[in-house]
């Protein structure tokens, strides 16, 4: 087990409690210390829901090691059950309350409730937080629906001619990234397509819903790290076929409708003719020419990192200098995204390597989770956000979808602005100097014209230090053996866009201390320029 400040998945009892969360008339029982309550936080406060999650702790304390927490796992079992009257229900033990050996599923047993107890067998210290999601999903599928698949060998009955096909929508969850708004984008598509949604699961699904997957003609796999082992079950069991594109970017939408229209068995054609999203134009715009061949680094679950290096690569024109994933177990997949192009992917849960691999690349953009967010902000990076794991900000109150084409537009949108206000301190710096426009001018629609006098009296200690000669710069107070930047270099490298000027200066010292120059001067910062543009 590796301890760490930060974490891009809980535990997978966290995950169990996203799948509990997530649907309606189940409950979880949870035999857990008193602190492990924190992850009610999750629902309530970063994803602002208005309620809380449908979770009983047994919150034993340290006193109650001495005597039976058996007895208490049980008492909270049957008061959970008097108390909710729920369909089903799930048990099982935090991280902590693994170690006590309870066995929750066999005294869950015990008790003879007359409703479905679907026990959860997660190991707290082998696997995390999107695994035990998969797993609860999985289960819960598995128990509920299970009664009701047919014998195996039998032929699926073909649908009525005349009647629309269905589909359930499975792995859309709680504390998901944009989950709320995917399953809306996706439905509209559906529906213009003329197909039925049946189930959608877990999102607002009932134990009930559950039971009746099996009668859908087709599943579709939104967020394969959640619902990828509960489709192939459903697809052995039920012979359900599955689709597979997940619809993040123009090109994926259109061949998530492709998909779509072969399990359906209709003519994706007049679908695809429609394409509404507007990123396609606005990245060919000549506005949009200037992101061409940006360097971004992409970090995130697999779903979403895939994706991205496919939007990237194909539809902005940007040039992916990093891939990575903490999903390990698709971690086959990021590799051989990363293969196709020509990188070595990063496959690691720890966020002091993302931080080393993006600090040594300095890209231009990252693409990442909230840990990807610090970091960038650390190296004065753009970045915008993908993937969970996410904070309150990445749950807004409007509609920001990321799958389909309005999920396309939002997409550019969110990626390209940080890379458009760069271009913006790119034109302020080439004007610096100008009368209307130089550092000392004040906001002219504050009425300050080009006059600032109060601004020109706090400023004139720094100008005075910045003017001085090199031979009055306080040498002994820097430390040993690092490079002096002359005033007109300081100058010069203002002319640099912001969000690259910092790797200019760490390239440029670089450059100075390989080859013993004390002061750096314009030409060196050139020099510097050159030597690295090789």
């Amino acid at each position: 087990m590796h301890l760490t400040v930060w974490t891009y998945e809980g535990p997978p009892h966290v995950g169990a409690m996203r799948i509990a969360t997530a649907m309606r008339g189940l409950h979880y029982v949870l035999h857990a210390p008193q602190g492990d309550t924190y992850a009610d936080l999750l629902f309530t406060m970063i994803e602002r829901r208005n309620r809380r999650p449908p979770v009983t702790y047994t919150t034993f304390q340290a006193r109650d090691l001495g005597g039976d927490t058996a007895d208490l796992f049980q008492t909270a079992c049957s008061d959970a059950y008097e108390r909710f009257k729920p369909q089903a229900m799930i048990v099982g033990a935090s991280c902590t309350g693994e170690l006590i050996q309870d066995d929750p599923a066999g005294l869950a047993r015990a008790l003879g409730l007359p409703l479905p107890v679907i026990p959860l067998e997660l190991p707290s210290y082998q696997k995390k937080e999107n695994w035990g999601a998969a797993e609860t999903f999985y289960q819960l599928v598995r128990a509920l629906a299970g009664p009701h698949a047919p014998q195996p060998g039998s032929i699926r009955a073909p649908r009525r001619a005349g009647e629309p096909a269905r589909c359930n929508l499975l792995g859309p969850a709680a504390v998901g990234f944009r989950h709320r708004d995917d399953l809306l984008a996706v439905s509209q598509i559906l529906e213009r397509m003329g197909v039925e949604i049946h189930v959608v699961a877990p999102w607002e699904a009932t134990p009930a819903d559950l039971a009746t997957l099996g009668e859908a003609d087709f599943n579709i796999v939104l967020y394969p790290e959640i619902a990828g082992q509960a489709a192939q079950w459903l697809k052995r069991s039920f012979n359900q076929p599955m689709v597979t594109a997940v619809p993040i970017g123009v090109g994926a939408t259109r061949d998530f409708i492709v998909e779509v229209a072969r399990c359906a068995g209709i003519d994706p054609a007049p679908f695809l003719a429609e394409q509404p999203g507007r990123l396609p134009w606005y990245s060919r715009s000549v506005d949009s020419t200037y992101l061409t061949g940006k360097r971004v680094f992409i970090f995130g679950d697999a779903t979403h990192a895939l994706a991205a290096a496919r939007i990237c690569k194909e539809e902005l024109g940007f040039d992916v200098v990093g891939l990575g994933t903490y999903s390990r177990e698709f971690a086959r997949d990021i590799r051989q995204m990363a293969t196709r192009l020509g990188l070595e992917a990063l496959i690691t849960d720890d966020y002091l390597e993302v931080e080393a691999k993006i600090a040594e690349l300095q890209p231009e953009l990252v693409l990442g989770s909230q840990m990807e967010r610090h970091i960038a902000k650390r190296l004065r990076i753009p970045c915008a956000v993908i993937s969970a794991p996410v904070h309150v900000q990445d749950f807004p109150a409007r509609y920001a979808p990321q799958m389909g084409f309005d999920g396309a537009d939002v997409i550019f949108d969110t990626w390209v602005h940080p890379l458009m206000m760069g271009l913006e301190e790119h034109l302020l710096g080439m004007f610096r100097d100008d009368f209307e426009f130089h550092d000392g001018a004040g906001s002219s629609h504050l009425g300050h014209g080009s006059h600032a006098p109060a601004r020109e009296r706090a400023t004139e200690p720094l100008a005075a230090a910045v003017a001085a000669p090199e031979a009055d710069l306080a040498v002994a107070e820097l430390p040993a053996g690092e490079p002096v930047w002359a005033a007109e270099a300081e100058k010069e490298l203002k002319k640099i866009p912001f969000f690259v000027r910092g790797k200019a200066r760490r390239n440029t010292e670089a450059f100075a201390r390989e080859r013993a120059i004390r002061t750096i001067t314009v030409e060196t910062l050139y020099d510097a320029k050159a030597h690295f543009g090789r």
